[in-house]
């Protein structure tokens, strides 16, 4: 069996710290909020020394912007995938809708971290503002690119049309699930993902 080449090993290596760090990061941000979180606190957490955490991660908000990244990526490839959209509207648009409501009910982390950007969004409103380019923007810009080919819909404003669609979207996990409203407005994720199908689909004049 071959053996791994030393470079192959210290990349491997380094991606196991990397990631070690990360998973470290995340149980401290969540627990004690931004401001609270130490570099020696993740370094603990992680199992690493702290000259590790910074060999990998210039500072804090360095390490913060990279766990946002890491969380972009996974929620943008498991709810829009890594190709363009295709096919029929109604299909395409529901899938879409409950894939992404389906993957932010159900991830608890997720979840967390929405309470602990809005928490701390009016003291580092830098770090909301990454998140807000690594995920909202990017969704949006694929969904209105999708929209505006599919001119059977008839849609004036695509880009406002997928602002409308997601807004429902995290408006609906917000008020049920980060904000515990589910017992006083309950409504199944079905109705709304229905909804919310009709009116884009049906908007032809």
């Amino acid at each position: 069996m071959a053996r791994p080449k030393n470079g192959e090993t210290d990349r491997s290596n380094s991606s196991d710290k990397v990631e070690k760090i990360l998973q470290g990061a995340m149980q401290q941000f969540l627990a004690y909020g931004y401001a609270s979180t130490s570099m020696d606190k993740v370094a603990e957490a992680a199992g690493v020394s702290k000259a590790t955490v910074y060999s990998h991660f210039q500072d804090k908000e360095g390490l913060f912007r990279a766990l946002i990244e890491r969380l972009a990526r996974k929620r943008f490839q498991l709810i829009l995938g890594t190709q363009p959209l295709k096919g029929e509207p109604y299909v395409v648009l529901r899938r879409l809708a409950k894939t992404a409501l389906n993957q932010m009910i159900n991830d608890p982390e997720y979840q967390a971290f929405e309470r602990l950007l809005m928490g701390e969004s009016a003291r580092f409103p830098e770090l909301a503002q990454v998140f807000i380019a690594s995920i909202a923007k990017p969704a949006i810009e694929t969904i209105s690119q999708y929209l505006a080919a599919r001119s059977e819909l008839n849609i004036p404003d695509p880009e406002a049309t997928a602002r409308i669609l997601i807004g429902s979207l995290v408006h609906f996990v917000i008020t049920q699930e980060i904000m515990h409203g589910k017992n006083i407005m309950p409504m199944e994720s079905d109705r709304l993902i229905d909804a919310l199908t009709h009116l884009i689909v049906n908007c032809v004049k």
